[in-house]
């Protein structure tokens, strides 16, 4: 489907009919039209700041009159290549050493350079699937030609597979256009990676900090139980829920691990209703092995002081 075709509401509902419950969809489509700028209320945590576009100027102001906004800008785009191994007990021979990118909040229409930054960034990096957690878009409503523009432009860097999920900033109308472009969208679905005869199943669920339609059950029902699982989801806040779920792997994002932070790594803020353990990098609650990207883009403001943008290179391991 051409990325110039716009679906109404009805239109999706039938798109997606049989992936989603027509439930789910209308909540999600009535919610982006009602509610897609609330500073106050709705979702897990009170404030979202984000949504306040009037102060994302102000603080720009602020940065640019204080000699920092450069710097931080170029922190931004200064994109490192994080490694990180997860031992899982029970994972198949045929998936030891299976690598899983991780881009997670990209918000890659922010900064038109941005889209090439990362492409060249994602040159040399071997890995057996791509995922992405979610938050493709930089405003949390309206356009998105942009976003679709640039997506088509970095596919042809990503290596294929590619799994991906809602964020918070992301509405549902660019499914089929995403999809159209090779990415595999799971809305509270799951698929099966497979190596031989063996199996690992990847789930995903819909954004579970703001909109709050993630359906873990949903998600978990085609997964056999006692077989490896990895779950994609936008914000760590639902870690609770996807341990006692039975998944073993939990991939997620959102919280940009502070974005700004003091010097010594102090976050100003996470945006996250959870302890700051669960906000950043790796992390374990029971068996459910979790990592929290610190985030490949940048939400509010284009900067970064001491909080790097990261792909993440997982590698699945034997425990």
């Amino acid at each position: 489907m051409d990325m110039k075709t716009r679906y109404t509401d009805e239109d999706l509902i039938q798109l997606l009919r049989g992936r989603m419950s027509e439930v789910h969809l209308r909540q999600r489509l009535g919610m982006e039209s009602d509610g897609g700028q609330h500073v106050f209320g709705y979702g897990r945590t009170f404030f979202h700041i984000e949504n306040w576009y009037s102060i994302h100027s102000l603080i720009r102001n602020a940065l640019r009159l204080s000699m920092l906004h450069r710097r931080g800008r170029r922190n931004a785009r200064a994109l490192r290549l994080q490694s990180h191994r997860i031992e899982l007990p029970g994972l198949p021979d045929a998936f030891h050493g299976y690598r899983i990118l991780q881009l997670s909040d990209i918000h890659i229409d922010i900064d038109e350079a941005f889209p090439e930054v990362l492409a060249e960034r994602l040159q040399g990096v071997e890995a057996d699937l791509c995922v992405i957690t979610g938050d493709f878009r930089f405003h949390t409503h309206g356009a998105y030609d942009g976003v679709l523009a640039a997506m088509e432009s970095l596919c042809p860097h990503l290596p294929a597979p590619v799994y991906a999920i809602l964020g918070n900033h992301d509405t549902i109308h660019m499914v089929p256009h995403l999809e159209d472009m090779g990415i595999r969208m799971l809305l509270n679905e799951s698929d099966v990676l497979r190596r031989g005869e063996a199996a690992v199943h990847i789930a995903g669920i819909d954004d579970p900090h703001y909109y709050r339609l993630d359906n873990l059950e949903r998600a978990r029902e085609r997964i056999p139980p006692g077989a490896v699982s990895i779950l994609l989801a936008h914000s760590p806040e639902i870690y609770r829920q996807a341990a006692h779920a039975g998944f073993d792997v939990m991939l997620c994002g959102h919280t940009h691990g502070g974005q700004i932070r003091l010097p010594g790594g102090i976050p100003l803020m996470t945006n996250a209703k959870c302890p700051r353990r669960y906000c950043a990098g790796p992390w374990r609650h029971g068996r459910l092995r979790g990592y929290t990207s610190l985030g490949t883009g940048s939400s509010v403001v284009d900067v970064r002081f001491n909080c790097p943008p990261e792909i993440t290179l997982h590698e699945l391991m034997q425990a």
